[in-house]
C-alpha cells in the first residue's frame, strides 16, 4: 500500500472554515486512498468536515496531508491543488 504526505499551506482569507472544510471532505471521499490533516498534534480524517472544523486552521498555517491507500498519490496531487486555488474562493 503506498503513502504519500505532503505539507500545504492555508492560503484562503478564511481559513479551513465550513465550506472549505466540506470541499476537502468531498474530495478526500471521492479517493479510495484514507487521507489525514494533521496540525500541530491534532491529526483528523479529512472526510469529515466536524473533524477538520475542529482543527480551527487559519490562513498561513501549515499542515500535513497524508494519503494511504491505492491512490494514495492521485489524492495528495488533487488535495494540494485545492489548497492552492484556494479551496476556489477568490478572497
Amino acid at each position: 500500500m503506498t503513502k504519500a504526505c505532503k505539507t500545504l499551506v492555508i492560503r484562503n482569507k478564511l481559513g479551513l472554515h465550513a465550506r472549505a472544510a466540506t470541499k476537502l471532505a468531498q474530495l478526500t471521499q471521492s479517493f479510495k486512498s484514507e487521507i489525514t490533516v494533521q496540525q500541530g498534534e491534532q491529526c483528523v480524517n479529512a472526510a469529515s468536515v466536524m473533524c477538520l472544523m475542529l482543527l480551527a486552521s487559519q490562513q498561513g498555517k501549515s499542515v500535513e496531508v497524508c494519503a494511504e491507500g491505492d491512490d494514495a498519490e492521485d489524492a495528495l496531487v488533487a488535495v494540494s491543488e485545492l489548497f492552492e486555488d484556494r479551496f476556489e474562493e477568490n478572497e
